[in-house]
């Protein structure tokens, strides 16, 4: 690991603590040679997962674009970031466990509509409205019939 502040390639570990899911190590170091402190994160590292577009272009999945979609549908909420992580999370683990080399882009959408559906009922719609690119008042009104037929199922059990 080559310092950030003069590139020397030798470090020590100051401390190491588990992240708060336990999925990654935080690791407090120094530069043996000049003394600066940084933090790096050690990670499993998994197989490359590879999203298939509509276009049927295929490109590495990237959890950055999932965090990025649910922050935009998010806007102006009172939803944590903390929490988008979660969901980010959540949304890789189900599409891993699917346990395929390549899912499809419909896939990480409907993924994540789960998600926004339990989170936050109009961050669900924002998404679902760019996400199925509604083309009426039709199709609105449907995803939200959905959505309180969704929470009235919640209601009855």
């Amino acid at each position: 690991m080559k310092c950030p502040q003069c590139q020397h390639s030798s470090s020590k570990v100051v401390d190491s603590r588990h992240t708060d899911e336990m999925a990654a190590i935080r690791r407090r170091r120094e530069c043996e040679r000049c003394g600066f402190r940084f933090t790096t994160f050690e990670r499993i590292e998994v197989t490359p997962l590879v999203v298939v577009k509509k276009d049927g272009t295929r490109e590495v999945f990237n959890r950055d674009k999932v965090l990025a979609g649910l922050l935009r549908a998010c806007e102006k909420r009172p939803i944590p970031y903390k929490e988008l992580e979660k969901r980010t999370d959540q949304v890789e683990a189900s599409l891993r466990n699917l346990n395929k080399a390549e899912v499809s882009s419909n896939d990480i959408g409907e993924f994540v509509m789960q998600e926004l559906m339990t989170l936050d009922q109009v961050a669900y719609v924002r998404f679902a409205s760019v996400y199925k690119e509604f083309k009426d008042i039709d199709q609105l009104m449907e995803a939200l019939n959905q959505l309180t037929k969704g929470s009235n199922d919640d209601e009855h059990q």
